[in-house]
């Protein structure tokens, strides 16, 4: 499984009703950190059946990214019942973005 695109028309589907808790990726492919963290994301929505990956490239949908006050990318968040309950800026390890879905 590979990690969703979101964008404005299937947000509120995939992100807010979504039954299992989603790890969000705000990237942009002119960002070299995004570029680093982007393959380690897919790797877990490969590895993580019980949860929902997804990605919004904030060149694509800056209204997305201007509802989360996204400042900075890559920014990682996860959501549980259309609930932020964790965020990080900058790019992060893999076993730092798994500690933010636990």
């Amino acid at each position: 499984m590979s990690a969703i695109n979101i964008n404005i028309n299937n947000f509120h589907e995939e992100v807010i009703n979504s039954a299992k808790p989603v790890l969000l990726d705000f990237w942009s492919p002119r960002c070299g950190p995004c570029r680093s963290v982007l393959p380690i994301v897919e790797q877990i929505a490969g590895e993580r059946p019980d949860i929902k990956v997804a990605k919004i490239n904030v060149d694509e949908h800056p209204e997305l990214a201007g509802q989360f006050k996204i400042r900075s990318i890559p920014t990682l968040m996860v959501m549980r019942d259309g609930e932020i309950v964790n965020r990080a800026s900058g790019a992060r390890p893999k076993n730092a973005i798994l500690s933010m879905i636990a």
